[in-house]
């Protein structure tokens, strides 16, 4: 297997309402790229979250009691946290700089996923809030690119995500669609003949990892990869909230 990973080239600053369709694809011709059947595109949820119109101005968040609270504890601006909050089903812990939830999609993530970098702050702080259905976004942009130019790709929407036990984050899948978010390996015989009982890949979260790492975390401007020579069954069904373990089967909640 040969597999090739490209960051796009010529991705403009993402305002509300943009179309990514077309953003995507101007940005594979500027880069001298095509799209074909089997292709992926991975894209930063940052860029998802701003054509959706998930920017929040601080000024406009007024905080709650609880809000006030939390915020003391983690010394957090307190309608930076009362947005957390709102986006929380759950906060699960709170030290100095951190507070950690489960976020209303199941993830369990630092904010709540709310950022600040890389954002327009105009004349007031702003926040980025995820998408609010991430595989419903992927799946919509998907289906606008292969109503434009007729092959079969899959998209992937990340985001960098801290893991327990890990430092550093990792380019993870949010939104997944036309591709399996996992790929169930259970049944199948290894190199001796011993059956699999537990292998599960986390296929679409190892796509995001590996875009990710060529996409980059600062001003690089490449919100968007090429991803070419995986080969996997399409899966018009799938969903990244596929990769998240249910709150039954969670050892660590």
């Amino acid at each position: 297997m040969s597999v090739t990973l490209s960051a796009l080239s010529g991705v403009p600053i993402v305002s509300e309402g943009d179309k990514l369709c077309l953003i995507a694809l101007t940005a594979v011709q500027h880069s001298g790229l095509s799209i074909e059947n089997g292709d992926i595109l991975v894209v930063a949820q940052k860029i998802v979250s701003k054509a959706e119109g998930r920017l929040v101005r601080l000024a406009e968040v007024e905080p709650s009691d609880r809000a006030r609270e939390l915020a003391c504890a983690c010394d957090k601006d307190p309608r930076l946290v009362e947005l957390i909050l709102t986006e929380s089903a759950e906060v699960l812990r709170v030290r100095k700089g951190v507070l950690i939830v489960r976020h209303r999609l199941g993830l369990v993530l630092a904010n709540a996923g709310i950022d600040q970098s890389n954002v327009d702050h105009g004349d007031g702080e702003a926040a980025l809030l995820l998408p609010l259905d991430p595989d419903a976004s992927a799946r919509r942009l998907q289906e606008s690119i292969v109503q434009a130019v007729g092959a079969q790709v899959g998209v992937v929407v990340i985001d960098s995500l801290g893991r327990a036990w890990r430092n550093g984050v990792v380019g993870t899948a949010i939104g997944v669609a036309g591709i399996p978010a996992v790929i169930d390996l259970r049944g199948v015989a290894d190199l001796y003949g011993r059956v699999l009982r537990s292998t599960e890949i986390g296929f679409a979260d190892e796509i995001a990892a590996a875009a990710s790492a060529v996409m980059g975390q600062a001003g690089e401007r490449t919100p968007i990869v090429h991803v070419r020579g995986f080969v996997a069954t399409r899966d018009e069904g799938a969903r990244a909230s596929d990769l998240v373990r249910s709150r039954e089967t969670d050892l660590f909640p």
